[in-house]
C-alpha cells in the first residue's frame, strides 16, 4: 500500500517525498529520469532566491531552506551541503525583500553583498536525499508519467513536483524554459564563489567552486529549448568570469552543462485540488531558479496540502 506518490524526482521532488516519508507516510517517487539526469543535477546550486515568484512568500520559503542547509553542512558529511563566502556583485540590502536581514554575518562591500552561504554539490546532494528517502521507508521508481491518473490509480494522493514536465501533464501553459547553461574548468586556486545578475540581460557571470571544478555561468535564455551547449556562448561565459578572475582564462574545460529552468508566470503553484474518483493532486512546482532554494520551504509547504 502507498500513502503517497510523488512525482518528479530532482530535488524538489525529493525533498517532498523525504519530508512525507519521515512523517510517517508511505511514499514513492516515480521519476522518469535518474537523480543525476535531472535539471537539478546540473544546476550551479548556490542558495539564493533568483527568477522566482510569488516574493510574498518566496522569503519564507527560502529562509527554512537556509536553516536545513546550515543544519546539513554542520553535519556529518556525505550531504554534498558546504558553508562557502562569496560575493554578490552589485548587491545591495536596500533592493532586496526582508528576508535578506535574516542573513547571519552579511555586509556591504565595495563589490557589492558579502556573505556565506550554502553551497551544493547537487550530484551528491541528490544522492543522498535518495538514501534520506530510502531509510524513512520511501522508494525511488524510474517511470515515465504521461497523466496524474496513472498515479492515482496506486494512491490516494499524488504530488506533482515535474518542473517544466507541469507544462503538459497539468497542463500549464505559463510554465516556461529558462535556459541555463555553464561551463566546468579545473580549479585555477578559487576558493570563494562569485555573481554578478543583471535582471534585464540573459547573460549573467558567476563561478563557485565545486569539488569538481569550478563551474562557470551563465545564462538566463526565456523560451529557448536547445540542450546541446552553444561552444560561442561557453566562450563567452569563460570571459566573462575571466574579466572578474583572470586565472580563469587559461583553466582548462572539463565540460558542459545546460538546464531548463521551469519558471512559471504566476510564481510557484502550492496548490491542492481533487482527483476524478476522489484522489488528492497537490501541485509543487514553478521554482524557476530557485528550486535547490526553497526545496524544504516549498516540501513543508506542500506537505501541509496532504495532510
Amino acid at each position: 500500500m502507498t500513502d503517497v506518490i510523488v512525482v518528479g524526482g530532482g530535488v524538489v521532488g525529493l525533498t517532498t517525498a523525504v519530508t512525507l516519508a519521515e512523517r510517517g507516510l508511505r511514499v514513492r517517487v516515480w521519476s522518469r529520469d535518474p537523480a543525476g539526469a535531472t535539471t537539478s543535477a546540473v544546476a550551479g546550486a548556490l542558495w539564493w532566491p533568483y527568477r522566482i515568484e510569488p516574493a510574498e512568500r518566496v522569503g519564507d520559503w527560502s529562509l527554512e531552506t537556509l536553516a536545513v542547509y546550515e543544519e546539513l553542512a554542520a553535519g556529518a558529511g556525505g550531504t554534498g551541503v558546504r558553508l562557502v563566502a562569496g560575493v554578490h556583485g552589485g548587491e545591495r540590502f536596500a533592493a532586496l525583500g526582508a528576508w535578506a536581514a535574516e542573513l547571519k554575518g552579511a555586509v556591504e562591500v565595495a563589490e557589492g553583498l558579502r556573505v556565506v552561504l550554502p553551497l551544493l554539490d547537487m550530484p551528491v546532494h541528490l544522492a543522498w536525499l535518495e538514501r534520506r528517502l530510502v531509510a524513512a521507508g520511501g522508494a525511488v521508481e524510474r517511470r515515465v508519467v504521461t497523466g496524474f491518473a496513472e498515479a492515482a490509480a496506486q494512491s490516494p494522493v499524488v504530488v506533482n513536483c515535474t518542473g517544466l514536465g507541469a507544462r503538459e501533464l497539468v497542463p500549464d501553459a505559463g510554465v516556461r524554459p529558462v535556459r541555463g547553461q555553464l561551463v566546468v574548468v579545473e580549479n585555477p586556486g578559487i576558493a570563494e564563489w562569485f555573481t554578478e545578475a543583471d535582471p534585464a540581460s540573459a547573460a549573467t557571470t558567476y563561478f563557485f567552486p565545486q569539488p569538481a571544478g569550478l563551474v562557470l555561468g551563465g545564462t538566463a535564455e526565456a523560451d529557448d529549448e536547445r540542450r546541446e551547449p552553444d561552444p560561442g556562448t561557453a566562450r563567452a561565459i569563460v570571459a566573462r568570469c575571466a574579466r572578474v578572475r583572470p586565472e580563469i582564462a587559461d583553466a582548462r574545460v572539463l565540460g558542459h552543462r545546460v538546464g531548463l529552468r521551469p519558471v512559471r508566470e504566476a510564481g510557484v503553484r502550492i496548490e491542492a485540488e481533487a482527483l476524478p474518483g476522489g484522489g488528492l493532486l497537490v501541485h509543487n512546482y514553478g521554482h524557476g531558479g530557485a528550486g535547490v532554494t526553497v526545496a524544504w520551504g516549498c516540501a513543508r509547504a506542500a506537505a501541509a496540502l496532504v495532510g
